[in-house]
């Protein structure tokens, strides 16, 4: 195994790109801010809120370039969304909606740790449905709608029990197995959020809706190169 205290500290690395389990991510960022590198984080930043303060102050401390990879901003539709609602294009917000749904969890086989499936493992992960899928969606929203002024959030996690990957022991499941999230944004519209491994036969299922006083507009990662938009100022027209 290659030694990433090594690639950090070669010369010819200019960017460091942190795609390893949650629980490393902090070490690995601060050493490479320490070493001048950029830092590109995988999502989400850390377990929690302590272990990624440090990770922020670490980047500002050394002035480097980083970013945590909330690819969804970089499909095109999604960015095209961005723009039509900054532009004006749906006028007065009320409702944003978005659902990142799975499956691949619903059978109480399926172990927790190990290097398969580590995201079950609350010690590696920091949180289940939460952190790997609604961060996709919440993040999205804040950069499409702005900020959150208040919201009431559950979670459940339906198989209490697995097995270890590792030890083959069975032991408590820490990870969350689904979430909704109800909010109000700072512009006065509504959130609804949904996130699940629950859900048969969706994959990788992420779709967001948003309604506006002039239209709305719709978009589905499974045809992600589409934007479904209504125009109310066009009689009939749905482009």
């Amino acid at each position: 195994e290659t030694d990433w205290r090594k690639v950090i500290e070669a010369d010819d690395i200019d960017a460091i790109d942190i795609c390893v389990p949650n629980d490393m991510h902090a070490e690995i960022a601060i050493a490479a801010a320490e070493a001048g590198k950029m830092v590109l984080c995988e999502k989400p930043l850390a377990r929690t809120e302590a272990e990624s303060k440090p990770m922020v102050d670490a980047v500002e401390k050394a002035g480097v370039a980083n970013m945590v990879w909330y690819n969804y901003r970089r499909i095109p539709a999604v960015t095209l969304i961005k723009n039509m609602v900054a532009d004006g294009k749906l006028g007065t917000i009320f409702h944003y909606r978005a659902q990142f749904l799975q499956d691949w969890t619903i059978s109480p086989d399926v172990p927790q740790g190990g290097a398969a499936t580590w995201r079950l493992d609350v010690d590696a992960a920091g949180s289940g449905v939460t952190g790997d899928l609604l961060a996709h969606c919440l993040d999205t929203a804040l950069w499409i709608n702005g900020g959150i002024s208040s919201l009431s959030a559950m979670t459940e996690t339906f198989i209490k029990e697995r097995k270890d990957a590792l030890s083959g022991e069975t032991k408590p499941v820490g990870i969350d197995d689904a979430a909704a999230v109800m909010s109000r944004f700072e512009n006065g519209s509504l959130g609804l959020f949904e996130s699940t491994r629950y859900a048969r036969g969706h994959k990788a299922a992420y779709t967001l809706e948003i309604n506006g006083e002039k239209g709305s507009l719709s978009w589905d990662l499974h045809d992600l190169n589409r934007v479904q938009y209504f125009d109310h100022g066009v009689d009939g027209a749905q482009h």
